[in-house]
């Protein structure tokens, strides 16, 4: 591949207040106690991993559109200047919409889409490090809030020192 180009691997994720529940194990009789909200509070989260040293560049939003998708666009032009950047992503609506398509014609030169077939999640690395944060760092937890750091979150609850945290920084996660 050029080395002036990146080669990157995109999705989103959802992460709510009410669906990370996983099975546990607890002392007999005592089920463990998962607290709530009592609402439906939920953060989106757009994410794109470089497939050959494991850098992650994640982006929070309040949702999952086509203009926070433009917004994470602009990230990743601001995070590698000067570069092409080779973007694999899967065919969801928002990577098709009017305005994305727009933002390509005028000042996209330095992305080139290659869309995964429909319903491949197995073919996008960074399928894996969702299900590594919804399995094991936000699975049976209640974040305080939606600003939460997760991964300083989880080491605070296992009793861990705050740099004891590794960054989403995972290379091993990404062989295919």
């Amino acid at each position: 591949m050029d080395p002036d180009s990146v080669l990157l691997y995109l999705d989103e994720t959802h992460i709510r207040s009410y669906h990370v529940l996983r099975s546990t194990w607890s002392a007999v009789g005592r089920q463990k106690q998962v607290p709530t909200f009592g609402h439906h509070a939920h953060v989106s989260l757009f994410g794109a991993v470089n497939i050959h040293d494991g850098e992650t560049v994640l982006h929070q939003t309040t949702a999952a559109n086509a203009a926070t998708f433009l917004d994470f666009l602009r990230m990743l032009k601001e995070r590698y200047p000067d570069r092409l950047m080779v973007l694999v992503l899967d065919n969801a609506r928002i990577h098709h919409a009017k305005m994305v398509k727009e933002f390509l014609r005028e000042e996209g030169q330095c992305f080139h889409f290659i869309y995964l077939p429909p319903y491949s999640p197995q073919l996008n690395p960074i399928e894996r490090l969702w299900k590594w944060l919804k399995d094991t760092v936000i699975a049976n937890c209640l974040l305080q809030n939606k600003n939460t750091e997760f991964c300083n979150e989880k080491c605070r609850a296992e009793g861990k020192e705050k740099k004891a945290c590794q960054p989403l920084t995972f290379p091993l996660l990404w062989k295919l």
